[in-house]
């Protein structure tokens, strides 16, 4: 039997970033996964702080050269890629160099948070789905972490539901207790509306007049993952309200029982 895939959407993992502890997290998530017999594919935002002498990061030049547009400017994608240590699994990186180049993730050295986090973010999540198209991959399960990677669900369920590649996929959400380093454009619903997509397609990212990420990514999600010990009430009551399946934070058996998760949503496929 074929290994099943799993594509892993973070805006972290050790040792590239270890701002948050999806960082940690990720790693071990990742390593473990690997080893259960799992095929994986880890993308993730090429932050200026990531030192690429170091880490022994280069491009892939196949993958390259494609343009992202988001509200009709076009953005180049370049794609590089490294090794995790002691081992053969690859992350992949998105690097452009107006949104990444910049020697802070999210906020600048004064800690104000950038005024394009809502472009980047935009451009990041467009930027792995056609990156993962262009790998020819098509992945058993999406599994999405951090903030970053909000619009990810929304994309595989509006916009991409069609494509061979993703047409099987599930989409799985770790919901985390960091916050959401984002400040919204005015003109955000017309960043996000890639493609085709219509003002009414992000309705599920609406509430009261305004942009709730948790909500919008929740919503567009086959399954939930409770990815910190605590959890914003109003977060948790999101996920109760739309019964699918979830797998509650459980701190001495993270990593199995997430990997659990993943085999009773494809039960039918092992």
């Amino acid at each position: 039997m074929d290994k099943k895939r799993i594509l892993f959407v973070t805006q972290e993992i050790e040792p590239y970033t270890t701002i948050t502890a999806i960082s940690s997290l990720m790693k071990e998530l990742t390593m473990q996964t690997h080893k259960s017999s799992f095929e994986i594919r880890i993308l993730m935002p090429k932050f200026g702080l990531i030192n690429e002498r170091r880490h022994r990061l280069h491009e892939v030049v196949r993958l390259s050269g494609m343009n992202i547009i988001i509200d009709d400017d076009d953005f180049p994608l370049i794609i590089k890629v490294a090794s995790l240590p002691d081992s053969r699994i690859q992350v992949y990186f998105l690097d452009n160099e107006e949104f990444f180049r910049r020697k802070y993730m999210f906020r600048d050295e004064e800690g104000n948070l950038f005024e394009d986090n809502d472009s980047r973010m935009v451009f990041f999540c467009k930027g792995v789905l056609e990156t993962v198209k262009k790998f020819g991959w098509a992945p058993d399960i999406v599994h999405v972490h951090g903030w970053m990677s909000s619009m990810v669900p929304l994309y595989l369920k509006k916009v991409y539901k069609d494509d061979p590649i993703y047409q099987d996929a599930k989409v799985v959400l770790s919901v985390y207790d960091n916050p959401c380093n984002i400040k919204l454009a005015p003109n955000f619903v017309e960043k996000a509306m890639i493609n085709d997509l219509s003002q009414e397609d992000l309705d599920d990212y609406f509430e009261n007049g305004e942009v709730i990420l948790n909500k919008g990514a929740i919503a567009n999600s086959d399954a939930i993952i409770q990815g910190s010990h605590f959890t914003d009430e109003n977060v948790l009551k999101l996920i109760m309200e739309q019964d699918k399946p979830f797998l509650a934070y459980d701190e001495d058996h993270y990593v199995p029982e997430i990997i659990k998760f993943y085999k009773s949503l494809l039960k039918d496929q092992f």
